[in-house]
């Protein structure tokens, strides 16, 4: 494990491995180096790049300096970028694609994207985010009720009451009810697109690097339809569907079109 130090202070962990242009791997919620799919995807991926992998802010080995922004959180993948040499291609999970996004349309340093399944909802095939989740998870979160905001939260993505049930006396709960205070920030990051209204393009409007939009072919039809929607309102953007995959990060699966899209842009670069 190496450190870095963020604008704000704020003591941000991370790990680094393989050779090549750096990749920095940006996680979803309740995700970290040592819990969610980070380790798997570089596992794969060190095989051709140099892959960062860290722990957010708030989680694991990272300090947590209040109060929280997106800004502050963009800032932590400015100070990797940093330590990358200047420049690096971010991968990101979930609300870690929304970060990644955030980070693309502010930082020079980004040179390419390959996002799996932003949790967009921007039609009626999904309800919306209840207006009043964030501040009843907040209360939670302040109450240090963790187990109550991991299930809020479980629910809310569509696990069900059983499924939640008997996560809790799985070890992974203990993992999970740890980071259960960032919950918030990924909502911060994701509840302007869930609102299901059309793709509120404009947060995004500095992004020119070339993205990959991946979803799962076994993925909700909400899920999908919040990608291609992506895909459509970036200026470089390449819509793809995995086939039989889900919401559920399979590295396996993931990985090799991530490879592929990235080589692509160095092959191009070189071509040049």
């Amino acid at each position: 494990m190496t450190t870095t130090m963020s604008k704000d202070g704020t003591r941000i962990a991370f790990d680094r491995a393989g050779q090549g242009p750096a990749v920095i791997v940006v996680d979803g919620a309740l995700c970290y180096r040592a819990s969610g799919p980070s380790a798997s995807l570089a596992a794969l991926l060190t095989q051709h790049f140099t892959v960062f992998t860290y722990d957010r802010r708030g989680r694991g080995d990272s300090g947590d300096t209040a109060p929280y922004t997106t800004e502050r959180e963009v800032e932590d993948i400015a100070a990797l970028i940093k330590e990358a040499g200047g420049a690096a291609h971010l991968a990101g999970v979930s609300s870690g694609a929304v970060l990644a996004l955030d980070a693309a349309s502010r930082l020079p340093g980004v040179t390419k994207l390959a996002l799996y399944e932003a949790p967009f909802i921007i039609d009626g095939t999904h309800a919306p985010i209840p207006p009043d989740f964030l501040t009843r998870l907040q209360a939670a979160v302040a109450a240090n009720h963790r187990s109550a905001a991991v299930g809020m939260f479980l629910r809310l993505v569509g696990v069900p009451a059983v499924g939640v049930a008997i996560m809790r006396l799985l070890p992974v709960w203990k993992k999970l009810t740890a980071v259960a205070h960032t919950l918030p920030n990924d909502i911060m990051l994701v509840e302007a697109n869930q609102r299901g209204k059309p793709l509120a393009a404009a947060r995004w409007h500095g992004v020119t690097a070339a993205t990959l939009a991946m979803d799962g072919g076994k993925s909700p039809e909400y899920m999908r339809n919040g990608m291609r929607a992506l895909a459509a309102v970036l200026p470089n953007a390449t819509y793809r569907t995995l086939p039989g995959q889900t919401h559920m990060v399979n590295a396996k699966v993931v990985v090799p079109p991530i490879v592929e899209f990235f080589k692509d842009h160095l092959d191009a670069a070189g071509a040049s």
